[in-house]
């Protein structure tokens, strides 16, 4: 008798994100892949996290998270909405913001459910959906401004649509919605009867200027928008673990069961330790992260296009996708490798990011990183003049 695997085992492979670092591990490179944050994690955070270890915070919490981190949650997000939040109904505390998007996907959408995903697309959200028999339907966002068209969103959406998934400011291209643009969105789900999952966990990474609207905000989407995100990156604690999602009673019940039935809970106390964040820390905190990735963004942007990798400046998040078709190689894997090889960085090939070709020119790189690491590697991409 031969043992058989899941059929959804094939789906289910090591990201292009983790292959480029383990190859980049190999060659003792500089790791541009995978999206760290190498900013400290913040005083605040870091006493929460010690205070409740100490007083034996140690044990299951509800199945949506502790009290404390619900309701900063909560406050957070009447903050950002104008609309009052319910921290014992709203809000589902998760393991990251891929739990709170995995559990949402098996509480409200069944196998053989259509999903519009804008692309370039971020691939957890793509295998998270194969696993479960969603279907992705693709609208492909239009550099060099990464726009998109009522009449795209028209021709994706189908009898058996039931979500489509924003992801603002974006992975990978740095892409942030504008009112306009999601006053489109929210037209059309509502013309539509959608969810709109919103994937806002870099909503504090914004450049010159711009602003970050959680589609929940407008009128008649508080319903039918999922809010996702969490505290890996605006606190540098990506190994935490700790993501939420905010949303409607109704759908926040049946995502916390699944929740419960999948995680159980969240780690009890580290949630604390984001609590107190969300707490003390003050606007400057934020607008220094912003400030401080802006001035990164400038300086490697810079050093892509002096060798000849043309970029395309994010708007926000911390990733730059680059022209790489000037490196040799037939695929963008290829080319990836090659530059990895000419000069120690690694970048991820842009066909991670699409559904067919059209990311074979394309890189992603990742500038969220220590200075000194992202000078050395900007003085490493010289060697390919």
């Amino acid at each position: 008798m031969t043992l058989k695997v899941s059929n959804r085992r094939g789906l289910v492979a090591q990201s292009e994100i983790r292959n480029m670092s383990i190859e980049c591990a190999r060659v003792k490179g500089v790791n541009l892949a995978q999206g760290v944050c190498d900013m400290p994690v913040p005083e605040p955070v870091i006493a929460g996290a010690e205070a409740a270890f100490a007083k034996g915070v140690n044990t299951y919490t509800r199945f949506d998270g502790r009290y404390e981190l619900r309701r900063a949650i909560a406050e957070k997000h009447r903050r950002a909405t104008g609309r009052e939040t319910d921290p014992d109904k709203q809000v589902v505390v998760s393991n990251g913001a891929t739990g709170a998007f995995y559990c949402a996907c098996l509480a409200l959408l069944n196998e053989g459910d259509e999903a519009i995903v804008f692309e370039p697309s971020y691939g957890y959200h793509l295998i998270t959906f194969a696993s479960l028999g969603i279907t992705p339907r693709y609208v492909t966002l239009s550099p060099p401004d990464w726009k998109f068209t009522a009449q795209q969103l028209e021709d994706a959406v189908s009898e058996r649509t039931r979500v489509l998934v924003l992801n603002t400011p974006s992975n990978p291209c740095g892409k942030v919605f504008s009112r306009e643009e999601l006053q489109l969105i929210a037209d059309f789900a509502e013309a539509h009867d959608l969810f709109v999952f919103t994937d806002e966990i870099y909503e504090y990474f914004l450049y010159d200027g711009r602003e970050h609207i959680p589609l929940a905000s407008l009128p008649g989407m508080e319903r039918r928008t999922i809010t996702i995100s969490g505290f890996s990156k605006i606190f540098s604690i990506t190994g935490w673990r700790l993501g939420y999602c905010v949303c409607d009673p109704q759908w926040a019940l049946a995502i916390g069961h699944f929740n419960d039935l999948v995680y159980v809970c969240a780690p009890a106390p580290l949630q604390l330790g984001a609590a107190r964040g969300l707490d003390e820390l003050e606007s400057d905190y934020y607008a220094g992260v912003a400030r401080d990735h802006q001035m990164k963004r400038d300086l490697f942007c810079a050093a892509l296009a002096e060798v000849g990798l043309t970029p395309h400046v994010p708007q926000g998040a911390y990733y730059a996708l680059a022209d790489i078709s000037s490196l040799p190689g037939g695929t963008a894997k290829e080319r990836a490798m090659f530059l990895l090889h000419k000069t120690g960085v690694a970048c991820v090939p842009g066909s991670a990011f699409y559904a067919d070709d059209t990311g074979e020119t394309l890189a992603r790189f990742c500038y969220g990183r220590e200075m000194d690491v992202l000078t050395e590697a900007c003085n490493r991409l010289k060697r390919l003049k």
